[in-house]
């Protein structure tokens, strides 16, 4: 198990230097001059454009740029600091963080807890009813995208019928429209995909002979046929979470919601490449940070992954164990 989890923890450190590099380079190379931006064109002269470029460190060479950048936030996880407010990124990020994980953590407990018992109760009443409306409603809901959902349920909810504040997040009541909006493509996706999984699981032999002993059909679900569910589902739900991160832009602008996905849009707006570069580094740290979390869940539900980094000694002893058991049940 320890293992397992430091050969993924070393696997994030090429992964996110992949990250920095690529974003570095696309920042640096990408139409738009900052200090243009900061100095306007009223402003400007030549000597006032020399000496914002070098106060800022883009009078050098994009080597030397990115060389000191990666070398700051190995050695001082300094993520620089915004071009325009000279606030470091890393104070905004630190304020903003709790908010998007708040809004991702609420949208991934709203996927499972909708997509799921739908997605069961979709595959145990097959071509049925209610399968058919669930499926409909899982295709239009993975069909619109999630700024469509947010301008109508904003519009909708917010301006004709005032049941909830469109924007701001000062009350539970505002959380209700983000937390939807952001969960309402997984929840699609986790309905179809636990309506497959499912179907595959309760045609076994495994199930079949479950309820050949008289199981109650909970049981059978619930002990038996969901718990070989999980491995695909707990996939979805780490890759989800991406989702979330990469959307985030579009809901937190449209409902006003100060998370890294507002701070993320100023930057690109204003030219900031510290906002840029920082906040795409802290969106892939948690997303990699997710997904070992998840490989770690993998080896709780699946022993099969978790016998790929046992000792041949202990499998010895796990095999011994095994040859006395069944010989004692033979006696």
């Amino acid at each position: 198990m320890l293992k397992y989890t430091l050969k993924r923890i070393l696997w994030m450190v090429p992964v996110m230097l992949g990250v920095i590099i690529i974003v570095f380079t696309i920042t640096f190379f990408s139409p738009g001059d900052p200090v243009m931006n900061i100095l306007g064109s009223n402003n400007y002269t030549p000597e006032s454009y020399a000496a914002k470029a070098a106060q800022l460190g883009l009078d050098k060479s994009y080597v030397e740029q990115m060389g000191t950048y990666i070398w700051n936030l190995v050695t001082k996880a300094d993520l620089g600091r915004s071009y325009l407010t000279n606030i470091p990124v890393s104070v905004e990020l630190a304020n903003r963080i709790p908010v998007t994980m708040r809004l991702s953590l609420l949208s991934i407990l709203v996927m499972m807890g909708i997509g799921l018992p739908f997605g069961i109760l979709s595959a145990l009443k097959q071509y049925s009813v209610t399968d058919f409306t669930v499926t409909a409603l899982s295709l239009v809901m993975a069909a619109m995208p999630s700024f469509v959902l947010a301008l109508l349920c904003a519009l909708f909810f917010g301006v004709v019928l005032r049941w909830l504040p469109p924007t701001g997040i000062s009350t539970w009541r505002h959380w209700i429209m983000p937390v939807f909006c952001t969960a309402g493509g997984g929840i699609a996706v986790f309905t179809r995909m636990t309506r497959t999984t499912m179907l595959d699981v309760v045609r076994q032999d495994y199930i079949r002979t479950a309820r050949a002993k008289g199981l109650n059909e909970n049981i059978v679900i619930r002990k038996h046929a969901l718990k070989n569910c999980m491995i695909p589902l707990t996939t979805l739900t780490g890759a989800f979470v991406a989702t979330i991160f990469s959307g985030s832009i579009i809901v937190e602008t449209i409902f006003n919601i100060p998370g890294m996905g507002t701070y993320l849009l100023l930057g690109i707006i204003g030219r900031d490449y510290p906002i840029i570069t920082g906040s795409i580094f802290v969106i892939s740290l948690l997303v990699c940070t997710v997904n070992l979390f998840v490989d770690i869940v993998y080896t709780l539900i699946d022993p099969r992954i978790k016998a790929q980094f046992i000792s041949p000694k202990k499998k010895a002893k796990l095999m011994d164990k095994l040859v006395q058991t069944k010989g004692a049940e033979a006696q």
